[in-house]
């Protein structure tokens, strides 16, 4: 498959990339990440393998798209659980009385 990343093009095959990432440890996944083989990668880490550029050189929605076109497992950031406002006693009780919490 043909696909540009880093403005330059590449062609990628499934089995090219499983070659190209075999012996390569893993970073530690703190962002986005592939999955290749049993193996979870970092996309940065992926995209700098494959392609031998430096990884301020592309995005990681440029490898991700091209993860995904190939058919790898591709995570996202997990999205940021909204915090929850937690009452004290005093507010829970007003609360079931039906007098508003005041902050």
């Amino acid at each position: 498959m043909r696909c540009v990343i880093a403005r330059f093009p590449f062609d990628l095959t499934k089995k090219g990339v499983l070659e190209s990432m075999k012996g390569i440890k893993p970073e530690q996944v703190v962002g986005e990440s592939v999955i290749i083989g049993r193996r979870t990668y970092p996309v940065k880490q992926v995209g700098q393998v494959i392609t031998r550029q430096d990884r301020r050189d592309f995005s990681a929605g440029e490898v991700l798209r091209a993860m995904t076109q190939l058919g790898f497992t591709c995570r996202s950031l997990p999205r940021a659980a909204v915090p929850t406002r937690v009452l004290s006693p005093l507010q829970q009780a007003s609360t079931m009385l039906g007098i508003p919490v005041t902050v």
